[in-house]
C-alpha cells in the first residue's frame, strides 16, 4: 500500500472528509487529494501535520506499522538484567 493510500484509508476509518482532514492538517483539500492519489510528494512538516490530525505515528503512515527496528533486541537485552 502506498503512503497516500494509507493516509486515505486512515482518513476514511476515522470518518473524516477530505476537507476536514485538510483543515486539521493545515493543508489545502486539493493538496491532500494529490497526496492521497500519489500525484504529489510532501514535506516532513506536512507529514507531521497529517500524523497529528490522524493521531497515528509517522512510522505508521510511512511503513504501515509502528515496529521499531531495534525494539526486539533492546527488550531481549533488558530481560537479561536482574530487576533489582
Amino acid at each position: 500500500m502506498t503512503v497516500g493510500a494509507r493516509i486515505m484509508q486512515l482518513r476514511l476509518n476515522r470518518g473524516y472528509t477530505r476537507e476536514q482532514l485538510a483543515y486539521l492538517a493545515d493543508i489545502s483539500e486539493k493538496f491532500l487529494y494529490e497526496i492521497e492519489t500519489d500525484k504529489k510528494g510532501f514535506s516532513a512538516t506536512t507529514l507531521m501535520g497529517i500524523s497529528k490530525a490522524l493521531e497515528v505515528s509517522l512510522d505508521y503512515i510511512m511503513y504501515g506499522s509502528e515496529y521499531r527496528k531495534y525494539e526486539e533486541e533492546i527488550v531481549s537485552t533488558l530481560k537479561r538484567f536482574n530487576p533489582n
